[in-house]
This record gives C-alpha cells, structure tokens and sequence, in this order.
C-alpha cells in the first residue's frame, strides 16, 4: 500500500498542501518515497498544560505543530525521525484517556486521542511504520530515550528535596534526566547528555550522583515510576501557546 502511493499524484498532492500549511517557515516535507499515512489533532501533555497539537504521521517522520487556524496554518514544526521512536501505551486516569508516550532519544512526551479507537490506530500505524523502517535499514529499536517532563501542575514543592516551594520567585527547573521538577538548588550542576544537547544541560543533584558514578539507568527507572504514580493534570485548558518544555528550565 505505501509503496504504491509512495510516488502518485494523490500523495504528492497531499504532502505539498501539509508543507504551505506550515508555510515559509517550515522545512520542507516532499522527498522520493515519503508517504503521509494520516493526520489529526492530538492533546499533547505539555509543561504547563495539555494543548492541542495537529499530527501528521508520514512513512519515516512524525511532525507537529501548533494549530493557528485548523486544516489551513500550523506553526511551531516538529519532525520526528521515527526510526528513533519507541511508544509506550498510558492508563486512563481523570480527564487524561487515550494516552500513550512518544520517546525519542532528544525529546519524550504524552499524547491523548478522542477515542480508544482513535489511539489504537495510530499506535498501530506507528509501530507499523517503525517495524518497516528497522526492517529495511537492519537496524534495531533505539533503546535509548529523553525523559519525559512531569508537567509543572504537577509540582507543588521540589520533587526531590521536598521542601522548596514554588513561587513567582523560587521558580520551576526540569531535569533533563528524570524529568523530575526542582528547584534551583536542586538542580545546579549541569552534565553532558549528548543525544539531548552539545553542551552541558541542567540534572538534579540525584541524577548527577549517578551519571557521575556510572549507574545511568536508575535515572530513568526514577522517572518512569513516578509517571504512572504522580496526580494528572485537567484537559479543561488548551491552547495553542508554543510548546512550554522547549524552555531552558
């Protein structure tokens, strides 16, 4: 089926009316044998908030961006190598359904569909594209993947000291790391994540203890537990603001 749109008018055409959508400042999208699978509006589970993001999944990358006026101009444009891309299914829990987790090596995050339905279609369209990629390229599934962020609501006081509490002036940090929220005394130090960044980015005091005596993976194990146990935050606020953790906090 890919292969048989891959280079036909139809797909051409579809590609070329998602690439003015995002306009001048958007790269562009058309390349022999890319293929779009399908699109739509997904809530993406941001730093401050949920907001909804348009998706457009093709044969090789994922993209998105943010809704201006919808099905005519998107801005913000990610493009997602979806070699990289490994997905993980959430719990339902509040407002918050039909979630799963897009993780990459340089950025991870939660999206939620409409429906059950709509989730499963493109989980499974994902994973169908990732399968057929590494199956061409021989190359195995990236097992290596940034944090995702706990969004700031979710983080009353630090989240590793326990003590700090946020306010207009003591202000909210990310680890790049665990994903945790902390304060700035908490997270001073900076180290080298390559895959995220060429320089140096901010770790809480916990993760640098571990990067620097070698036990990279209880980092991530700290954060992966803490997604399915950390209270979620409502649905009830979207916009279309630029997406809040491309922040350097």
């Amino acid at each position: 089926m890919v292969d048989r749109l891959a280079n036909s008018e139809a797909n051409t055409r579809r590609i070329s009316i998602v690439e003015n959508c995002f306009g001048a400042a958007g790269q562009p999208l058309t390349i022999p044998g890319r293929v779009l699978i399908g699109e739509g509006v997904l809530t993406k589970l941001c730093r401050k908030k949920p907001k909804a993001r348009q998706f457009f999944l093709f044969n090789d990358i994922l993209v998105y961006g943010n809704i201006v006026i919808q099905k005519k101009k998107y801005n913000k444009q990610h493009i997602i190598p979806l070699e990289n891309v490994t997905i993980d299914s959430i719990q339902d829990e509040g407002d918050l359904r039909n979630g799963w987790l897009i993780k990459t090596p340089t950025k991870s995050f939660a999206v939620y569909a409409a429906t059950a339905t709509e989730k499963s279609e493109w989980m499974n369209h994902i994973n169908k594209c990732v399968s057929d990629l590494l199956s061409k390229s021989g190359k195995t599934p990236s097992n290596e993947h940034a944090a995702v962020w706990v969004p700031d609501s979710e983080a009353a006081v630090c989240m590793r000291c326990q003590k700090a509490k946020f306010t207009p002036v003591n202000r909210r940090h990310h680890c790049r790391k665990c994903g945790f929220v902390v304060c700035g005394p908490c997270s001073e130090k900076r180290f080298l994540l390559p895959s995220q960044s060429s320089k140096p980015v901010r770790i809480c005091d916990f993760c640098y203890d571990l990067l620097s005596t070698g036990e990279v993976t209880a980092c991530q194990s700290a954060r992966s537990d803490s997604y399915s146990q950390s209270p979620k935050s409502s649905l009830n606020d979207v916009s279309d603001d630029d997406d809040d953790e491309d922040s350097s906090d």
